[in-house]
């Protein structure tokens, strides 16, 4: 028999991969707290117990978004020598199903930046958390840099900025249109940007 704090943890997981679904298929404003405790087969009692509301919920798979994210980004990336296919793995990670989150992790960040954009109280934490990713990616650039003896043409916080944009933008081209955004282009454009 599972414990109260296993109940709550898969309660808690089963909100969160309910909202997850719901807002990338529909969008944050359109999905209403009862519709995610629903599909969750919870109750909406319990959303709230768990995320205050709506918007803890948004912060926290937020959070757990942010995990999988950086998991899925450095799951292999090591064991890859040649720079050229280290750059396209960074966007096939931002392309791909994503095993059980399928391809809704895109749509997911979109409805995140928009919220984001509108409201203060999800923009900061969203804001706080790219501004990690961009430190970590700086810092990462800066290590690789050192090593393969190749200086940077911008400090390493611009460039993890410039390469995150160009991911970013061009995975949400991808999205619409994937036969226009090759990752072959995308290679090229990181690799201008790393002086390569």
């Amino acid at each position: 028999m599972a414990t109260q704090d296993q109940r709550r943890a898969e309660t808690r997981t089963r909100l969160i991969d309910a909202a997850a679904d719901l807002f990338a298929r529909k969008g944050f404003h359109a999905v209403s707290a009862e519709a995610v405790a629903e599909a969750a087969d919870r109750t909406t009692g319990a959303l709230y117990n768990h995320f205050g509301g709506k918007e803890g919920l948004l912060l926290a798979l937020l959070e757990v978004w942010k995990d999988q994210t950086a998991a899925d980004l450095l799951a292999g990336f090591e064991e890859i020598t040649e720079i050229d296919d280290r750059l396209a793995a960074l966007f096939d990670v931002l392309t791909s199903d994503h095993g059980d989150r399928g391809a809704s992790w895109l749509l997911l960040e979109l409805e995140l930046w928009l919220h984001g954009a509108r409201d203060p109280a999800i923009g900061e934490p969203l804001a706080r958390r790219y501004a990690g990713i961009r430190a970590r990616l700086a810092e990462g650039l800066a290590d690789w840099a050192d090593t393969a003896g190749v200086p940077l043409r911008r400090s390493p916080e611009r460039t993890a900025t410039a390469v995150l944009g160009v991911l970013i933008g061009c995975a949400v081209q991808h999205r619409l249109d994937p036969a226009v955004v090759e990752r072959e282009a995308v290679v090229e454009s990181l690799r201008d940007l790393l002086n390569l």
